[in-house]
């Protein structure tokens, strides 16, 4: 009878055992597709515009000015990390080059230029550069899109 009793209780211990297993593998499920992630989902970590962008060139825009009619400007990064400047004042006499080294930042996102003249951030992306403020972040407001400099393809 205590044979019987053990027999049982293993089983009852077992079966109670694989519907709390049951039921927090299904809990996770609910909980994991109720806020759109999936189990297929993956961040990948190992791509950046530093290694998965052909970001070497020269780039070209017309940059708003506030006392003229804007700043032509061309950049050239190196695949060396160093880079050129310049930038034509539209409508003036005033012309600003420079040259320097640049260094990534944000996990290989961000340019940060810094040369005798020149102190900038660019978010790097495919065939075009984003001017950030000095704090990184992205220019905002009703001309935000004047600030992107287009890649010259050759």
């Amino acid at each position: 009878m205590k044979n019987l009793w053990l027999l049982a209780s293993a089983t009852a211990l077992i079966s109670f055992a694989s519907c709390t297993s049951n039921a927090k593998k299904q809990l996770e499920s609910t909980d994991s597709s109720s806020m759109g992630i999936s189990d297929s989902t993956i961040v990948d970590t190992t791509h950046t515009s530093q290694n998965s962008v052909d970001w070497a060139g020269n780039y070209t825009g017309v940059i708003p000015c506030a006392d003229c009619p804007g700043i032509e400007t061309t950049i050239t990064l190196n695949p060396d990390e160093t880079f050129s400047y310049k930038g034509v004042y539209q409508e003036r006499d005033t012309k600003v080059e420079d040259t320097g080294k640049f260094m990534w930042h944000n996990n290989g996102s961000v340019v940060h230029l810094v040369g005798k003249e020149v102190n900038m951030k660019l978010k790097v992306g495919e065939n075009q550069l984003f001017s950030l403020d000095q704090e990184g972040n992205p220019v905002d407001g009703p001309l935000k899109d004047k600030y992107i400099y287009k890649k010259v393809v050759q």
